[in-house]
């Protein structure tokens, strides 16, 4: 299946304790063939963007960077794996590591919302 992030919002449904992605984050993604990268900002992320490679099957192989609200810089790399839901918006199930701090692991969930 083709999966197209062009111009797709998304938000965090679910994240592990040491995210800093929560619900009042917002994603703004954009797409060129395999090329895909988004910025986000909202809650405690002041400004970040990502990059992401695109498979076939629409999974992303991606790298981030954010500045959060205490004046970290933060990085870190993520696999997502797409789910297409009943209404056919795009589910994204995140596997995600820290590259600095602690480094620690952990796992979020992000769906796509519609402008009303």
């Amino acid at each position: 299946m083709d999966f197209n992030y062009d111009s797709k919002k998304f938000r965090s449904i679910e994240n592990s304790a040491s995210g800093e992605v929560g619900s009042e984050t917002v994603f703004h993604y954009h797409q060129n063939g395999d090329l895909v990268w988004a910025e986000y900002g909202g809650g405690d992320i002041v400004y970040g963007t990502l990059i992401a490679k695109c498979a076939d099957d629409g999974k992303l192989d991606m790298r981030y960077q954010h500045l959060n609200r205490s004046g970290e810089l933060m990085t870190g790399e993520c696999i997502s794996m797409p789910e297409t839901l009943a209404d056919g918006r795009i589910r994204l199930h995140e596997t995600w590591r820290w590259t600095c701090g602690d480094l620690s692991s952990g796992r979020s969930v992000i769906e796509e919302i519609i402008d009303q």
